[in-house]
C-alpha cells in the first residue's frame, strides 16, 4: 500500500486554506469548476444540477464554521466533524446526512487508524478526514472519468468515497494473512521464542482494532441502501450493496484470521507444554539410571563386615555386572517407552 505523504494532506491551490484539498463545481455533463469557499452559495443559488464537493483534512478553526454558513450544516454534526474519535455511525439532520467511519492504512510499516466524517446533501458532499487515510484524490479522479455516475450527484460521490475506503482495507488484511504465514515457522519451532507470543499478540491487537473500523461499515452501507427522499437515488444505492458486499467478505476474513491467531497462540503454548514435558521426561529417566547404582553403591558404604560379597574374590566384578545390568534394563524400558 502506498505510504501517506505530507503533499497528500496540503492543499494544491494557493487561494484555499492549507487543510481544504478539493472545492470544486461538478455540473451533470460532467465538467468541473474549480471554486472558492466564497463562491459555494453562488454556485447553489443556481439550480443547474451540478453539486459542491469539498474536502478537508484536519480543517482549522473556523473552516468547518465557514462551510455551515454555506450549506446549512447541522451544529452537532460540525461540532462531531471538528473532534475526532466519534464512533462510525448515520445520522440524518433533515435533507441531508452525517456520516462517520473509521480508516486505516499502512504507514511506516506499521497500521495506522483515523476518520473520515461526510455531510452529504442534496447538491453538496463534504469530506473531512481525521488522521491517517488515504487521499480521496483517487475517488474525485474516478467519478471525472465516469461521467455517468455524475449524473447522480452527491450519491455518486459518496459511493467513490466508501468504495475508496472499504478497499483500503484489503491490503492491510493480505498483509495480516501474510505475516501469520511468516509466523507459522516459529509457531512451530520446538523451542519456547517470547518474541514469538509478543508478534501473534500485537498481531492479534491490530487485528481487532481493524475488525472494530470494518464491521460497522456494514451497518452503515445498510443504511445508506435504504435512505429514501431522493438524496441518493435508487440506481446508485445498488452500488453501494456491491461496497457493502466488499465490506462483509474483509469482515469476514477479520474474523477468520483472528480466528487463526487466537489457535496460533493455543497450538504455541501448547507445543511449549509438550516439549517441557518431553525434557521433564528424560531428566526423570536419567534420575531413575543413576539411582539405581547409587543405591547398590550406598549399601557397600555401610561397612558391615557380615556381607558375604567383600570376602569373594569374584564379588567386585558379580556386583558391576549386577550394576550394569539393572542400568541397561532401566535404559531398555525408558527407550520403549520413548522416554530417552
Amino acid at each position: 500500500m502506498p505510504r501517506m505523504t505530507e503533499s497528500a494532506n496540503r492543499s494544491p491551490r494557493p487561494d484555499l486554506p492549507v487543510c481544504v484539498i478539493n472545492c470544486a463545481a461538478y455540473g451533470r455533463d460532467g465538467a468541473r469548476r474549480d471554486i472558492s469557499l466564497d463562491a459555494i452559495s453562488d454556485v447553489l443559488a443556481v439550480d443547474d444540477g451540478s453539486f459542491v464537493w469539498v474536502g478537508l483534512y484536519e480543517p482549522a478553526d473556523g473552516i468547518l464554521e465557514k462551510l455551515q454558513e454555506e450549506f446549512g450544516l447541522h451544529d452537532l454534526a460540525v461540532e462531531d466533524a471538528q473532534n475526532a474519535h466519534q464512533r462510525p455511525k448515520v445520522e440524518s439532520y433533515g435533507n441531508s446526512l452525517f456520516i462517520a467511519m473509521h480508516t486505516a492504512r499502512t504507514v511506516e510499516q506499521r497500521i495506522r487508524f483515523g476518520e473520515t466524517h461526510v455531510f452529504i446533501g442534496p447538491r453538496y458532499i463534504v469530506t473531512v478526514r481525521h488522521g491517517a487515510s488515504s487521499s480521496y484524490a483517487a475517488a474525485r479522479a474516478r467519478i471525472e472519468r465516469e461521467p455517468e455516475l455524475l449524473v447522480h450527484g452527491p450519491g455518486a460521490a459518496l459511493y467513490a468515497v466508501l468504495d475508496m475506503v472499504v478497499d483500503d482495507f484489503m491490503p492491510i488484511v493480505d498483509e495480516f494473512n501474510h505475516t501469520l504465514n511468516m509466523l507459522e515457522q516459529d509457531i512451530f519451532a520446538e523451542e519456547f521464542r517470547k518474541d514469538t507470543v509478543r508478534k501473534l499478540y500485537e498481531l492479534k491487537r491490530e487485528l481487532t482494532r481493524l475488525r472494530m473500523a470494518v464491521a460497522p461499515l456494514q451497518d452503515i452501507l445498510s443504511q445508506l441502501e435504504r435512505v429514501r427522499g431522493g438524496l441518493i437515488d435508487g440506481e446508485i444505492q445498488l452500488y453501494f450493496r456491491d461496497v457493502h458486499d466488499h465490506a462483509q467478505r474483509i469482515s469476514e476474513a477479520t474474523d477468520t484470521l483472528r480466528e487463526m491467531l487466537t489457535a496460533a497462540v493455543g497450538v504455541n503454548l501448547s507445543l511449549v507444554t509438550v516439549h517441557q514435558g518431553e525434557v521433564v521426561k528424560r531428566l526423570g529417566a536419567w534420575a531413575a539410571l543413576l539411582a539405581a547404582p547409587t543405591l547398590i553403591a550406598s549399601w557397600y558404604g555401610m561397612n558391615f563386615e557380615s556381607m558375604p560379597e567383600t570376602k569373594s574374590p569374584t564379588g567386585y566384578w558379580i556386583l558391576i555386572g549386577v550394576v550394569v545390568v539393572v542400568c541397561g534394563v532401566l535404559y531398555r524400558m525408558f527407550k520403549r517407552a520413548r522416554w530417552l
